[in-house]
């Protein structure tokens, strides 16, 4: 397990926790005046970018870690197109564009070159979208993982190809709706039984350090990148990241649809090394899938013109299968025996959830 303890959440009846409840040394680095906007102002990102957020984290935490001594290689895509609009840039890090399909093998070039010159502190991340990454990019991925080279591969998913028009990717869940799996016809949206969860991927490789994230726990990422900066040899971390354009939410919901994505086991955030998993998050507060479909209009479908109860069911027991798969639920009050659980998503336990989430007690 990293080195570092987990912040506990301090507020009553609160889901958050600022910065004033914490010791100095566990705030975010972005409450340090002396942080490194590794990504700074002036990109061109969409307003509630998801994948801006958590690169603008991921990086700074990376810079702290390596009192600065870091060089990125970026997979073409959405983070490359609206940071470096020729001939500017928003990085404030020496930064290298690669194709869509090789940041990790330019990211394992810079390091061999590194060691070839004998520097043994520079630091190396390579980082991209699920489409460079699980899709276009996954060979060379491989690759890296299975020589060991010494390089931490950060993949920002938001689960299509944003960039070109909401296109589906291998990440693309089940049921969605993208440019290219239509909401038509008796299966609409995203066939099941297709792509693939790549931080499982990552692990069967045995490699030193695999790791997933959301911006919906910042001080989460911040800890993980700062430990995988510790350490040597192939890492990678898969952070969740929403997308309003393509998920089809309001810019101002980015945070909530990442924060109930682990609370109903959609997406469990874990570590892991050589191999095996060495931690979960658990889930503090267990909700029905439906929650977190309905605000994204890219399961509209779902809904109406007439309700899909039978695919509901399949994406509910696909978090299930998560939550048991990967031991998500917490005991006790907060967890299995107080929440939503996903056999109780009837009618009253969700019209429960609406009020939650109406009175804000569910953010």
């Amino acid at each position: 397990m990293p080195p570092y303890t987990r912040v506990p959440f301090l507020q009553t009846g609160s889901l958050v926790v600022g910065n004033r409840l914490l010791a100095p040394e566990q705030r975010t680095v972005q409450a340090d005046p002396a942080r490194a906007n590794a990504i700074t102002c002036g990109h061109r990102a969409c307003q509630g970018c998801g994948e801006a957020l958590g690169a603008r984290y991921a990086l700074d935490a990376a810079m702290r870690a390596t009192g600065g001594d870091v060089i990125a290689a970026n997979a073409t895509g959405c983070l490359e197109v609206f940071s470096t609009p020729y001939p500017e840039s928003s990085w404030q890090l020496p930064w290298v564009h690669s194709l869509f399909a090789n940041a990790p093998a330019v990211a394992t070039g810079i390091a061999a070159a590194l060691r070839a010159k004998g520097n043994d502190h520079t630091r190396v991340i390579g980082q991209g979208g699920d489409g460079g990454t699980v899709d276009i990019g996954f060979a060379c991925l491989s690759g890296m993982f299975e020589r060991g080279d010494d390089v931490l591969y950060i993949c920002y998913d938001n689960e299509a190809y944003m960039n070109t028009g909401v296109q589906r990717s291998a990440s693309t869940p089940p049921a969605a709706r993208t440019a290219t799996t239509q909401a038509v016809g008796p299966d609409p949206g995203a066939p099941f039984g297709q792509g693939k969860f790549v931080p499982l991927i990552a692990l069967a490789h045995e490699i030193p350090y695999v790791a997933t994230a959301t911006i919906a726990d910042l001080h989460d990422l911040e800890a993980k990148v700062e430990h995988a900066m510790s350490i040597r040899g192939a890492r990678y971390i898969h952070v969740y990241v929403t997308c309003p354009l393509g998920f089809g939410v309001d810019s101002g919901d980015s945070i909530r649809i990442a924060r109930l994505a682990t609370e109903t086991g959609y997406f469990p955030v874990f570590e892991g090394a050589y191999g095996d998993i060495t931690g979960v998050t658990k889930i503090r507060r267990k909700l029905p899938i439906e929650t977190y479909l309905k605000p994204q209009r890219r399961y509209a479908h779902l809904f109406r013109p007439r309700r899909r109860d039978e695919v509901i069911a399949r994406l509910q027991a696909r978090a299930d299968r998560n939550i048991a798969r990967f031991g998500l639920l917490e005991t006790g009050p907060q967890g299995n025996g107080a929440g939503v659980t996903g056999a109780d998503a009837n009618g009253d336990a969700l019209g429960r959830v609406d009020q939650l989430i109406e009175a804000g007690e569910i953010l």
